[in-house]
């Protein structure tokens, strides 16, 4: 599908609000409570100010980066999003292939609307991580370990930030939890939104309504249903006392995904992690927490070079992507801003969302007098001074 008009993230966040629905945009778009950490995520970018240098020529900017021991074409990886499939029918088929096209990572979440042997097999070249919630317990969880191993996953996500699920007041008007449960009567007040979208709409419909979490697969009882996953995740709390036994069948690296303060990001070392994701969900969960970008000076120094760091939260250029890199961590994850193209253009859309990044990334250094994003730290940044690590 042609985007002629794109230049930017919010330009297919526009594209992304006509197409969809308002409860799958709002469900895409929305934050916890009042958004007000949803809100910062974004806004932290645009307290940090650049230094560069000038007069200063080379032919090519380089922005490979290795993490997690996977080579990544540029510091960038798709973060885990679950219920993706209700955005666009090919969900994480569209989206893994995109990212493998690009060189990119991509990190499927255990909400899946696709298997995961399936969407290995659609990006055959591209490193793929798994992000894990342990819905329906231990041996569900082994299983779906097994299978990533199998189909050459590098490694784990884990995700510690859901003890409770936030409180997205856009979802709870919305109905959204009559949608992502399969309940066809339950979505019955709010089916005139739904039709005001008829080519969503159709393509949801000719997708069958997906019903199951093929990746959630409980012994004797075949792949969980939709309406019994997020009673089951709101029950599916990762502990510190978990790590160890993941540690024990998962043989390959792990990062922890949901660390905002310098104690976890210790504890995380200590339990074994090799990354730490910086992350607030994306303002998903606790509103009121601190920016990512603002928490990540503060990770970075009780991390000492120990682990890779990467961060997410609010990442909608490649000037943001420089921002984090000048603050330590080594790559980012995005979430929404690749969503947003998967809602407006499927696969494609995804293509166009990397792609800008990627131009974003490569003018960013140019103008910034630097060659490459090994070479940056924060002698190319100004942040506020409340911004040291404490």
């Amino acid at each position: 599908m042609s985007l002629p008009r794109v230049v930017n993230i919010a330009d297919l966040r526009r594209a992304a609000k006509w197409r969809l629905p308002r409860v799958v945009f709002d469900y895409v778009d929305g934050g916890a409570e009042g958004e007000v950490t949803l809100q910062e995520n974004e806004r932290a970018f645009r307290a940090v100010a650049f230094r560069p240098r000038a007069a200063v020529d080379f032919d090519r900017c380089n922005l490979r980066t290795k993490v997690l021991g996977c080579d990544l074409s540029m510091p960038v990886s798709l973060a885990p999003c679950g219920f993706s499939r209700l955005v666009h029918p090919r969900g994480e088929l569209a989206a893994a292939r995109a990212a493998g096209q690009a060189g990119v990572g991509f990190t499927l979440s255990t909400m899946s609307g696709y298997r995961l042997e399936d969407v290995a097999e659609a990006s055959p070249s591209g490193p793929l991580w798994y992000q894990l919630y342990l819905v329906g317990g231990r041996a569900v969880a082994e299983q779906a370990l097994e299978r990533a191993r199998r189909a050459r996953f590098k490694a784990l996500v884990i995700t510690v930030d859901t003890a409770a699920a936030g409180m997205r007041e856009r979802d709870a008007r919305n109905g959204s939890e009559a949608l992502m449960g399969g309940d066809k009567l339950a979505m019955i007040p709010y089916l005139p939104r739904l039709l005001a979208h008829p080519r969503w709409l159709t393509a949801y419909l000719l997708d069958g309504g997906p019903s199951t979490f093929p990746n959630i697969v409980v012994p004797g009882g075949g792949p969980m249903l939709l309406r019994e996953a997020r009673a089951a995740l709101r029950r599916s709390v990762v502990t510190w006392k978990d790590l160890a036994w993941i540690r024990e069948i998962w043989p390959g690296p792990i990062a922890i995904k949901g660390i905002l303060t310098r104690d976890d990001a210790s504890r995380a070392l200590d339990e074994g992690a090799a990354a730490i994701i910086v992350s607030n969900h994306g303002g998903r969960q606790l509103d009121g927490v601190p920016a990512a970008l603002r928490a990540l000076p503060e990770v970075v120094e009780a991390v000492n070079g120990r682990a890779d760091i990467l961060m997410d939260g609010g990442i909608r250029r490649g000037s943001d992507v420089v921002k984090a890199i000048c603050l330590g961590a080594r790559a980012v994850l995005v979430g929404r801003a690749y969503l947003y193209g998967l809602a407006a253009a499927g696969e494609d859309g995804v293509s166009r969302a990397l792609g800008l990044i990627r131009a974003d990334l490569e003018r960013t250094l140019a103008l910034l007098g630097c060659g490459s994003v090994a070479e940056l730290d924060r002698s190319f940044i100004e942040p506020p001074a409340s911004w040291s690590a404490r």
